[in-house]
């Protein structure tokens, strides 16, 4: 099945077509090695009460992460959806592909600190995970820990506002080519 049908297909699969009792909605996607971890968190999520937008892959079987941790990080960037959770092997590949879409500030997070500080001094909108670094317990402590952390501000709102003005510098390049 070509990327596009999939994606047709799993746009009639949202989980919730709008957020939860919790908030804002919630993307998810992952690579294959990051399937079954996904569906767990999925269910995490639902019985939590949040929405949930399932942006794929859909099986065990072999995908490139990028596409699917771009279409998640574009339903945050279009303000679709408040956060994202992307999952591949390590979480390295998806967290760079999320962090080339400009408002997204996506942190690969392997523990309860690193989650809550994405959150809390950087702003995190997206989470990251690697399926071969956390196991099942471990990663939902993670998400959990990541949701309920909320914003500093602070000191940190004139570091986050560094990071965006920086984007924005490569965003008028752009634009003036």
């Amino acid at each position: 099945m070509s990327l596009e049908a999939e994606v047709r297909r799993l746009v009639t699969r949202i989980v919730d077509e709008r957020a939860g009792e919790k908030g804002g909605l919630i993307a998810l996607a992952s690579d294959h090695g990051g399937f079954e971890l996904k569906m767990k968190i999925i269910e995490h999520l639902k019985l939590a009460g949040h929405g949930v937008f399932d942006c794929g892959c859909s099986s065990t079987t072999s995908v490139d992460y990028p596409e699917y941790a771009h279409m998640a990080a574009r339903k945050v960037a279009s303000g679709e959806c408040s956060e994202a959770i992307i999952i591949d092997g390590a979480g390295i590949g998806s967290a760079m592909v999320a962090n080339k879409l400009p408002g997204v500030r996506a942190a690969l997070c392997y523990n309860l600190a690193m989650a809550k500080n994405s959150r809390e001094h950087n702003h995190a909108n997206v989470l990251s995970l690697g399926a071969g670094m956390v196991g099942a317990a471990l990663a939902l402590q993670i998400v959990d820990t990541w949701l309920d952390t909320p914003w500093g501000e602070g000191r940190h709102a004139r570091r986050v506002a560094q990071i965006s003005e920086i984007e924005s510098r490569y965003l008028r390049v752009e634009k003036s080519r």
